[in-house]
């Protein structure tokens, strides 16, 4: 699945300029057709306005681009118009590497070079993805059904729990599902304590939260009593098991607003009434963004759970009071939880 970012049309305009440059230029001296070669990243980060301005531009560089231009007017303009372009894609944001790639990518994908092409999928998907060993991961074992084909594949599956394809396509749907309700509940635990903590809110830490509904006067949603008020357990598991229900049938059945709905990214009106997924290579990137962030969060969840029974505290103010000091209160501090035992309180 090839992915773009968002300056591919003037990548593209440079991938053209820089391989026409390359294939026409060919000078009768061998020494300088490689020179020439080796400083085409000096004259395209150089720009074509400010290159003889430049008082750190080598002279044999300036040499070169005049040597050429005079050989062929035409190609020099060309030469001149990829540095321009280069020097605007870099004003934009872009660094050096993804410019070579997105280059290497549009010239692949012009003349149908395999090779080439796999820079188009360099980041996050196909056989040139980041491994999950980074740096280290030159001569891995990659499992071959970890093609890269699906996002956040980076080749780690050591016990071989997905090498069933059945098996495959049920874990990644759990996994897609659980990182959505992580991301979900970093949120829900953070919000409260942190309106109480600098909001100047009296809302409950997250862990005591639900225990609101069992007192006399319920649990206001948003500190609001007329937004929602819940006094009833009975009445808030039967709304969840009514919206839950209908959401998960439109997700794995489709209905009147979608057939045949893809089962992890149902999209459509309801999941994504502002079509961020309509371009695909921007759907690509947001699936990757996705399950990044959403295996980010269960590991946070995961925290937020040890640190309340350690602790007894929420995440923010376990946060506060390691910035205050933190060698005395971090992760080494507390092996067993002793601050937090339960116990039955009236309500």
């Amino acid at each position: 699945m090839a992915r773009l970012s968002r300056h591919a049309p003037a990548a593209a305009a440079a991938a053209a300029t820089a391989f026409m440059l390359v294939a026409a230029f060919k000078p009768a001296s061998t020494n300088l057709g490689a020179a020439l070669a080796a400083r085409t990243t000096n004259l395209a980060r150089a720009g074509a306005a400010g290159l003889r301005m430049r008082p750190k531009m080598k002279a044999t560089d300036e040499a070169l681009l005049h040597h050429a231009a005079r050989m062929n007017p035409a190609k020099g303009k060309m030469i001149k118009a990829a540095g321009a372009i280069t020097e605007s894609l870099r004003s934009q944001g872009m660094q050096m590497q993804e410019i070579a790639r997105e280059v290497v990518c549009q010239h692949g994908q012009s003349t149908g070079n395999e090779v080439l092409k796999g820079a188009c999928n360099i980041e996050w998907y196909g056989p040139n993805r980041p491994k999950w060993l980074g740096p280290f991961s030159d001569g891995l074992d990659i499992p071959p059904h970890l093609t890269g084909e699906y996002p956040g594949d980076y080749g780690w599956d050591t016990m071989g729990l997905s090498a069933d394809p059945a098996t495959f396509a049920s874990m990644r749907n759990a996994e897609l599902i659980h990182a959505r309700w992580a991301m979900l509940g970093t949120v829900g635990c953070l919000y409260p304590e942190i309106m109480t903590k600098y909001g100047g809110a009296d809302y409950p830490v997250w862990f005591k939260a639900g225990a609101q509904i069992f007192a006399d006067e319920g649990i206001n949603y948003g500190g609001n009593p007329n937004l929602i008020h819940a006094k009833s357990a009975i009445a808030v598991l039967a709304t969840q098991v009514v919206l839950m229900s209908f959401s998960e049938a439109y997700r794995t059945r489709g209905g009147p607003l979608g057939e045949d709905l893809d089962l992890n990214y149902p999209g459509g009106p309801l999941v994504d009434p502002l079509g961020l997924a309509d371009d695909p290579d921007n759907f690509a990137e947001l699936k990757v963004k996705e399950i990044k962030n959403g295996r980010l969060a269960m590991v946070a969840m995961l925290g937020f759970y040890v640190q309340a029974i350690v602790t007894g505290k929420g995440p923010v103010e376990n946060w506060a009071e390691h910035i205050q000091d933190p060698y005395g209160v971090n992760g080494l501090t507390n092996f067993v939880a002793t601050k937090f035992v339960p116990s039955v309180t009236a309500i």
